[in-house]
């Protein structure tokens, strides 16, 4: 059984530095900037590409504690909803929620009539053309994802690089044969990161390889 892909990636230069969790990433980098003062290092997100950005200073329990102290106050702080959320009526015994969330929706009077024709009921319809269209959209979702990651990355580690306007042009026109043309000549670390974002940028060739490392 393969293990999970690791949920950070620091690169000093165009070299990959460290591969795994955050904690262990930051000690990589604290390590390397206390070494290479001048150096260029940059930590991302192995799934999104987004930066991240800590404080290296004090000694490596001092960091590892306000990384904890950040990840918690994160944890906690309450996710905004632009959707209004109803009063749910309390359950009767037998009949736990489940998780059902009560919110309002709005539409048309002949909705609600088709809605409330289907067996189960409005909700009960409501679930399973949502769960249709979830399995509908689900792979060029994965594909503008793996677009979105992989340049984000691109912009940030290879903005200057020969090809980078023609590779970004291929990726989002799911050109895998021009984009591997393209980056070709780059540093291989970076080549190998990228290529792995991309994956399912290509619907052709989709794999289900987590052996990233």
């Amino acid at each position: 059984m393969s293990s999970p892909s690791p949920d950070y990636i620091a690169f000093e230069d165009q070299h990959r530095l460290a591969l795994g969790s955050l904690q262990d990433v930051a000690l990589a980098v604290q390590a390397a900037t206390l070494a290479r003062p001048l150096a260029r290092l940059l930590v991302f997100n192995a799934r999104t590409s987004e930066q991240i950005d800590f404080d290296c200073r004090g000694t490596p329990q001092e960091m590892l504690q306000r990384l904890a102290a950040t990840a918690a106050a994160q944890a906690l702080a309450p996710v905004p909803s632009t959707v209004e959320e109803a009063p749910v009526a309390p359950t009767g015994p037998g009949r736990p929620r489940l998780g059902v969330v009560a919110r309002e929706v709005t539409l048309l009077p002949r909705h609600w009539a088709w809605l409330s024709s289907q067996p189960g009921g409005a909700s009960v319809a409501l679930r399973k053309l949502v769960e249709q269209a979830k399995k509908s959209s689900q792979t060029q979702d994965n594909v503008r994802l793996a677009q979105e990651a992989s340049y984000r990355f691109m912009s940030a580690m290879a903005g200057s690089l020969t090809g980078f306007e023609e590779a970004a042009r291929a990726l989002f026109a799911a050109d895998q044969a021009r984009f591997d043309g393209l980056i070709a000549a780059w540093p291989p670390e970076l080549i190998s990161h990228l290529r792995h974002l991309a994956q399912a940028a290509f619907t052709d060739s989709v794999t289900t390889d987590t052996s990233h490392a």
